[in-house]
C-alpha cells in the first residue's frame, strides 16, 4: 500500500539561486531537530563548491552545531560567515582534526582532494560527509574503503540530486511502498547551466574535476542503484563530448547501465541548459516498473511553472499528478546525524556510498570520446 498527497499550491521557489547551479540551495521542508544542542557537533571545510551551503544548513536543521570553519581563500571564508555567523574560522585544518568534539567535517574542496581529505579526517577519528563526486580516481576510492576498513569510521557523499530533492524522496516512498511494483528500468538526466565565465579554474582541468560521468554523473549512478535496489552494476557502454573551447571540459556525457539484480540504466548529463531556461538545469528521472511508472521532474515543469519537485504516478490503480515541494521533507540529514552518533546506517550505507562512486569512475574510464 501506498500513500498518496493532495495537489497543493507549494511555495514559490527562489529565481536567482534555481538560475545559478553552484549557488543553488533546495528550498526543502524543514524536517526539525532530531538531537539536543550540544549533541552533534561538526565543522565545514574546503569551501570550493557551493554545495557547502545547502549542507551545513540541513546538518543545522537537523539540530548540529557548526563549531569550526577551515577555508583558505578569505574571500570564500568571509562569505560563508556572513550567512553562519556563529561559527568559528580557523586558519589551520589541524584545530579541526585535533578537537576531539568534532564528531564530523563536512567538505567540499576540489573534487580531486576531496577523497584525499577525507582519508585524513577518518584517521583522525573524523566521520567525513563530502560533496560528490567524491573521487576522481580508482586509486582514491581504494584508499579510502581501506581507511574505514582500518578505522570504522563513515565516509558519506552528498549526492544531492536525490538526497536533497523532495520529489525523488517521495519516489522512493512510491517504490518502496509497492506503487509501480519491481523496478525494471532507471533513467536520469541531469542537464546544467555552463556558466563559464563565473567557474573557477579546476572546473576546466579534468584531472581536477574528474570528467563529466565522474562529476555529475555520480548522482545518476547513485539514483540508479537506489531506486532499482542493485547493489552492483555493469557498465555497458558509456560515451563524452567535449568543449570547443575549452578542450579539457566535457560538456555532454551519457551511459547505460546493468544491474546484478537484472534492472538496467541510462543517464544523460550535459552542460548545454540554455539561457531562456528560468533554472539552472530540467533535471527529471523516470522510473519504470512492473505494474506502473513514475516521472519526477525536480527543478520546474517545463512550460507550465517554475515551482519543483513534480510527481507523476501510473498504475494499474491510478494516475495521478503529485506537487510535493515543502511538503515531503528529506529525511536522510536526520538520520545521518542519528548515524554518526550511535553507529548506525539509516541514512545510507558505506557500500552504496561507495558503489555509486566506483560506477561513475567506470563510465568515465571506459567512455568513449566522441
Amino acid at each position: 500500500m501506498f500513500f498518496m498527497h493532495h495537489l497543493c499550491m507549494p511555495r514559490m521557489a527562489k529565481k536567482m539561486s534555481k538560475a545559478d547551479g553552484t549557488k543553488f540551495a533546495p528550498a526543502t521542508k524543514q524536517t526539525g531537530p532530531v538531537v539536543k544542542p550540544g549533541e552533534f557537533i561538526f565543522a565545514a571545510a574546503f569551501l570550493d563548491h557551493g554545495h557547502i551551503y545547502p549542507m551545513v544548513r540541513a546538518l543545522l536543521d537537523a539540530g548540529g552545531q557548526c563549531k569550526y570553519v577551515y577555508e583558505p581563500d578569505e574571500t570564500r571564508r568571509t562569505a560563508f560567515l556572513a550567512d553562519f555567523p556563529g561559527v568559528q574560522p580557523v586558519h589551520d585544518f589541524e584545530a579541526v582534526l585535533q578537537d576531539p568534539h568534532v564528531h564530523m567535517v563536512a567538505a567540499a574542496g576540489v573534487p580531486s582532494t576531496r577523497g584525499p581529505v577525507g582519508v585524513q579526517c577518518m584517521a583522525h577519528g573524523k566521520d567525513y560527509f563530502v560533496d560528490k563526486t567524491p573521487f576522481t580516481t580508482l586509486a582514491q576510492l581504494e584508499e579510502a574503503r581501506a581507511t574505514v576498513a582500518r578505522t570504522g569510521r563513515k565516509f558519506m557523499v552528498y549526492y544531492c540530486e536525490r538526497l536533497h530533492s523532495e520529489g525523488a524522496e517521495y519516489a522512493g516512498q512510491l517504490v518502496k511502498g509497492g506503487a509501480i511494483g519491481n523496478v525494471v528500468q532507471v533513467m536520469g538526466i541531469g542537464p546544467h547551466r555552463l556558466n563559464a565565465p563565473s567557474r573557477p579554474g579546476w572546473f576546466f582541468d579534468r584531472a581536477r574535476y574528474g570528467g563529466i560521468l565522474c562529476d555529475i554523473g555520480s548522482h545518476q549512478c547513485e539514483q540508479f542503484l537506489y531506486f532499482t535496489g542493485a547493489t552492483d552494476a555493469q557498465v555497458l557502454h558509456s560515451k563524452v563530448r567535449t568543449h570547443p573551447n575549452y578542450p579539457e571540459l566535457e560538456t555532454f556525457g551519457d551511459c547505460n547501465l546493468l544491474g546484478n539484480n537484472g534492472a538496467s540504466g541510462y543517464f544523460r548529463v550535459d552542460w548545454l541548459t540554455p539561457q531562456a531556461l528560468p533554472t539552472w538545469g530540467d533535471g527529471r528521472l523516470f522510473i519504470a516498473g512492473t505494474q506502473g511508472f513514475i516521472e519526477v521532474r525536480k527543478h520546474m515543469n517545463l512550460g507550465v511553472n517554475t515551482q519543483a519537485d513534480h510527481v507523476f504516478l501510473c498504475n494499474n490503480d491510478t494516475y495521478e499528478y503529485i506537487n510535493v515541494e515543502g511538503k515531503v521533507g528529506c529525511r536522510f540529514f536526520g538520520d545521518l546525524v542519528l548515524d554518526v552518533l550511535n553507529r548506525t546506517e539509516n541514512a545510507m550505507t558505506q557500500a552504496h556510498a561507495f558503489k555509486a562512486a566506483e560506477l561513475c569512475l567506470l563510465a568515465q574510464e571506459k567512455a568513449m570520446i566522441i
